[in-house]
């Protein structure tokens, strides 16, 4: 008998084997719950087309349409394609970029654009979005006025395209380096035919930021009949030119249906290491390879929070905003380490990847938060590459794009990324020189900084968005403090705290708001909590309203500030139900809006969490899960400001999970109202962090109990290390507040342990 079952098992292993069922089970597909057309309406901004995580080359669609909404080149509600641009942004504010234009033709030649009322006098084409495919590292497209199919892939520095033709005498592929995006204008342009398959040029530009440079190499599966230059629209003699605006145009005959491949490097030192890219990189000719690859190395990241919900909606939601956290920022040196620094230098013999597209005061509030938990490598790269801009341009990045400092936006918002990660314990980087980074910033004199010195407040006739500015530097401060106290450095540390208290400087208890202060007696009238003036006021994209509610650091002295617990929380209620007019000059990036709370903005992203510290956590379940209902959706308009470089996205991500970094840089995470039934973070490759959420649902907002590692939690918050450290997390929610979990002085969030 005992043999009979040992052959039995023999022989069903046998059968197992035969048939592949012991194979090991096919990787979970994320990707296929990722949509890229959620935010391309509305004011959402983000960029479509095939890139893979944190790539230099995003290779998409670029709209005739200019504007506003078009910031990152492409708005649902077009119809137009000028090219295929090798370089977007995604959900700014202002468009750039748009580097080394691709467009396949046939008939005559043309090389200039046209105009949205006049298209045929231009090479511009009619597309449906019916006929597009877009999914993470793939696009594809048929362009109607030519009946050419357009697919796209990339790896990380390189764009691989696929033009299936119809049959011509005239198949041309248009290269314009005059064209880009937004504010962008090309300032130097150049192309080479190198040999049949080969064309390389560069594309120098100013725009948003300033002094950009972009080289490539282009390699073609089918050889080049003839090439043609242009300067504008005026034909050249010869296969190279330089300009201003030069064009080339590559023509061949094509068969029905005949497919050509072209490889595109792009590079930021030289169009030697941009093919030295390619080689390295999409060395063959596999466009399914490539597009599997991108697929992959996006499953990659997006398995690093495996979740379960209830509906495929969620999902949506989820895993798109995952994917847009991943786009910046993005590579920005070659294979071989080389990049184009501050400095208008090459560097070379780096041990780090050099990145860029720094969005810092937007991101510092949870995407770089969220990136301290799930990317440790991308976090030191992105530490590195602020520490070498450091030494290169004497402060660390305020909004850094394409080796140039933009200074968009108020504060030092690389302060408090670059503390967390000191004081989170990442060691991937000169920990001295970050400390040096820090003061170097924080004591510089430049936008307004010499007045905190000075006065502890930015007088309002002084610069423009005073007190956005103050409130960013004092947040800036903290941060600092608490490295410098980690590091024994006494007395930074007791300069730096005092000066993270000059957000009291603004507070005006009479009207009982932050306010402009012209001195020390006396405010700038007249003066409305509602009025926002657009660049010119004393508030960033916002007003006073929801300027008064940003003290992240400093929550108890903010409850203090406003006249107790009590006090706060009635403001606070006001704060998502007072209606008012914010005046004709108020900033369009102000969206979002609960009462005068807005979430398509990104100062009030901590607000909603701030009943946590005053004793009302389950107002704070409900504020957040209206938000995460109503403000995310899986349509096209489903994202309900600017995008950000990910960071409205990442608010989504770690509120769907339950928890939100109030303060960025303390390593403390406040409960909200999770919307995920369960999920799995990987952490460090080899950790997990588990958490359950039961009986949860539409009206189950509330937590009500929790266990952290099986053992009851009442707190409002955790510790960063609970979540490194791998465990389970159980919540239990409830259709009423719970009458223990969150109850009490002793479990209300705090700023510092």
């Amino acid at each position: 008998m005992k043999n009979q079952i040992c052959l039995a098992g023999m022989l069903a292993i046998f059968t197992l084997n035969l048939f592949g069922q012991t194979k090991k089970p096919a990787a979970a597909n994320f990707t296929k719950y990722v949509d890229p057309y959620i935010g391309t309406g509305f004011h959402g901004h983000v960029f479509v087309g095939a890139s893979v995580p944190f790539g230099a080359v995003q290779l998409g669609p670029t709209n005739l349409s200019e504007g506003w909404d078009w910031s990152s080149g492409y708005h649902i509600s077009d119809s137009t394609i000028i090219g295929f641009q090798h370089t977007h942004l995604s959900g700014t504010g202002i468009g750039d970029l748009g580097d080394i234009s691709f467009m396949p033709t046939t008939g005559a030649i043309k090389v200039v654009k046209g105009t949205i009322e006049n298209l045929k006098n231009g090479y511009t084409s009619l597309f449906s979005h019916e006929d597009e495919i877009v999914k993470p590292g793939y696009y594809k497209v048929k362009l109607k006025r030519y009946d050419i199919g357009v697919e796209l892939t990339a790896s990380t520095r390189v764009g691989m395209h696929k033009y299936t033709f119809p049959a011509s005498k005239e198949a041309h592929v248009v290269i314009d380096l005059k064209e880009g995006i937004g504010w962008d204008e090309s300032s130097e342009t150049y192309i080479k035919q190198v040999d049949q398959h080969t064309i390389e040029g560069y594309r120098f530009s100013n725009g948003w930021a300033e002094s950009q440079r972009i080289y490539f190499t282009a390699v073609f599966s089918k050889p080049i009949k003839s090439f043609t230059v242009y300067d504008d629209s005026t034909q050249k003699l010869g296969n190279e030119l330089k300009g201003k605006k030069v064009k080339g145009v590559l023509s061949f005959q094509t068969v029905n249906e005949e497919i050509v491949y072209v490889k595109v490097g792009i590079s930021p030192v030289s169009t030697a290491n941009a093919l030295l890219n390619i080689k390295a990189e999409i060395p063959k000719w596999d466009f399914n390879k490539v597009i599997q690859d991108a697929d992959q190395a996006w499953n990659k990241q997006l398995a690093k929070i495996d979740i379960k919900t209830d509906s495929l909606t969620q999902m949506k939601k989820f895993y798109t905003a995952f994917y847009h956290t991943m786009i910046a920022p993005s590579i920005f040196n070659d294979v071989n380490g080389e990049y184009w620094g501050t400095d208008k230098k090459v560097h070379k013999n780096t041990r780090f990847n050099n990145v860029t597209t720094f969005s810092l005061w937007d991101t510092y509030r949870a995407n770089n938060p969220l990136f301290t938990i799930i990317q440790p490598n991308h976090v030191h790269d992105m530490i590195n590459s602020m520490l070498a801009i450091y030494q290169q341009q004497g402060t660390l990045p305020v909004w850094h794009l394409m080796a140039n400092e933009t200074n968009t936006m108020p504060g030092n918002s690389a302060l408090p990324v670059v503390a967390d990660a000191l004081l989170k314990g990442y060691k991937g980087f000169d920990t001295k020189l970050a400390y040096e980074a820090l003061k170097a910033t924080a004591m510089n004199d430049s936008r307004g900084l010499k007045f905190v010195k000075s006065l502890g407040y930015i007088p309002a006739d002084s610069v423009a968005e005073s007190v956005s500015k103050g409130l960013e530097y004092a947040i800036d401060d903290w941060c600092v403090a608490q490295v410098a106290k980690k590091m024994g450095k006494q007395d930074d540390y007791t300069y730096f705290s005092k000066r993270a208290e000059n957000y009291k400087n603004y507070y005006d208890p009479q009207t009982g708001f932050m306010r402009g202060r012209l001195s020390a007696n006396q405010w700038r009238t007249p003066y409305s909590p509602f009025i926002s003036i657009h660049e010119h006021g004393d508030f960033s994209e916002g007003n006073g309203w929801q300027y008064t509610f940003m003290v992240p650091h400093d929550v108890e002295g903010l409850i203090e500030l406003l006249g107790g617990q009590d006090k706060f929380n009635k403001k606070l209620d006001s704060l998502f139900t007072a209606e008012g007019d914010m005046g004709e000059s108020k900033s369009a990036d102000i969206s979002g809006l609960i009462g005068q709370y807005a979430h398509g903005n990104e100062p009030g992203h901590s607000m909603a969490y701030l009943y946590d510290y005053s004793g009302k956590p389950w107002k704070t379940a409900e504020k957040v899960r209206f938000i995460l209902d109503n403000f995310y959706t899986d349509k096209v308009d489903g994202i309900i400001g600017n995008e950000d470089v990910g960071q409205m996205s990442a608010w989504y991500v770690l509120s769907a999970l339950g928890f939100f970094p109030v303060n960025p840089a303390n390593g403390m995470y406040v409960f909200g109202s999770p919307t995920i039934s369960e999920a799995t973070l990987t952490i460090n490759g080899n950790k997990k962090f588990h958490i359950t959420v039961k009986n949860n649902g539409p009206k189950n907002k509330y937590i009500n109990a929790m266990k952290l590692n099986g053992v009851d939690f009442t707190k409002t918050y955790f510790k960063h290390t609970d979540i490194m450290n791998g465990g389970e997390l159980e919540i239990t929610m409830g259709s009423k507040p719970g009458s223990v979990w969150g109850v009490g002085d002793a479990n209300k969030a705090v700023s510092v342990l």
